[in-house]
């Protein structure tokens, strides 16, 4: 079978190698998965450019989801079946033609959802359902910040949200993205390279606050954020894409840290605020079966047309590279899918 590797860091041309490998064959409990569709993530990115120390070592398979048919099942799998349309996560390895995976993490999809659709709402909707619903717990009313609310997960967060009543605020980096959130369920969209969004929510709100905020920027991002917090409020941090602005070191990783600001527990505390990360990599290798059921519960709210991925771009997988470098350009909107 073909596999996309990563094969040394730093810029995406010439990054990547697309080699023959061994067809994997599954094991006790796991299932064969022909990948048709596989998505990208800022994680990609991040471990293409060596700055996201989950990754596995050089050279190394990327990919967090895909979407296709199971071809096999192992011993013991017994809910899915051969010729069955799923969607999985798949913790790396997902560049391939074929992945091997343990069937607690793999979803069927009805045939109302494209394979495109299915990939989409893999890791980006299964982020935003797990930070939306169970940690954050949004509510009717609740006044909510999304920041890159143009991206997949952004797109992801501005339809779960609505979908509970909240008044949505969401930063993206032009005005043709403010356009498209606003014609896309935000409320109140703020170009960030021309206005400063603490400032401008607070004219919005006349200094009243915000009651839950998700920021996958972190940095001084998640520190500017703070000042927004309401009492009660809560802020999710999933990610950390200030770095792309930094090299790698121990130094560049100390100031990044040094932008998060200082936090005591005192001082959340005495404002009854929380800051509670997200992380679905140790949700899935820690807690499978929320996995399995976030991932369920997305299908089954996509399947009904209550939530609709976007998906902004496809690529062949022969253009992997072309790919990375426009989800890093930050021109992109919505999901991103490579097709084999």
């Amino acid at each position: 079978m073909k596999a996309i590797f990563l094969v040394k860091y730093g810029k995406a041309e010439g990054s990547f190698e697309i080699r023959e490998t061994p067809k994997p064959q599954p094991g006790k409990e796991e299932v064969l998965i022909k990948v048709e569709t596989f998505g990208l993530n800022f994680a990609d990115v991040m471990a293409r450019r060596g700055l996201y120390r989950e990754a596995p070592p050089l050279p190394c398979i990327l990919g967090y989801e895909v979407a296709g048919t199971i071809e096999k099942v192992g011993e013991d799998v017994e809910k899915l079946k051969p010729g069955q349309k799923v969607a999985a996560f798949t913790r790396f390895g997902g560049y391939a033609e074929y992945v091997k995976i343990h069937e607690m993490v793999v979803s069927p999809v009805p045939e109302n959802i494209d394979n495109s659709s299915a990939a989409a709402l893999v890791t980006q909707y299964c982020t935003a359902y797990y930070a939306a619903y169970d940690m954050a717990n949004i509510k009717e009313g609740d006044h909510v910040l999304i920041h890159a609310a143009a991206g997949g997960v952004g797109i992801a967060f501005t339809q779960l949200a609505k979908r509970k009543g909240c008044v949505i605020y969401g930063t993206a980096g032009s005005d043709e993205k403010v356009k498209f959130l606003e014609e896309n369920g935000v409320d109140y969209a703020i170009n960030y390279r021309k206005s400063n969004f603490v400032e401008e929510i607070n004219r919005l709100r006349r200094n009243n606050k915000i009651d839950v905020i998700f920021d996958p920027i972190g940095g001084k991002s998640f520190k500017q954020s703070r000042k927004l917090l309401a009492h009660g409020g809560r802020i999710i941090t999933f990610g950390a894409s200030e770095q792309l602005t930094r090299k790698r070191g121990l130094i560049p990783s100390l100031k990044l840290m040094f932008n998060f600001g200082f936090i005591h527990p005192v001082g959340l505390l005495m404002t009854s605020t929380g800051i509670i990360g997200v992380n679905m990599l140790r949700i899935a290798d820690y807690k499978p079966e929320i996995l399995q059921k976030t991932l369920q519960s997305v299908i089954n709210l996509a399947a009904n047309k209550e939530i609709k991925p976007y998906i902004g771009s496809s690529f062949k997988a022969e253009d992997i590279a072309r790919a990375h470098e426009y989800l890093e350009s930050r021109k992109s909107m919505g999901k991103i899918v490579i097709n084999w």
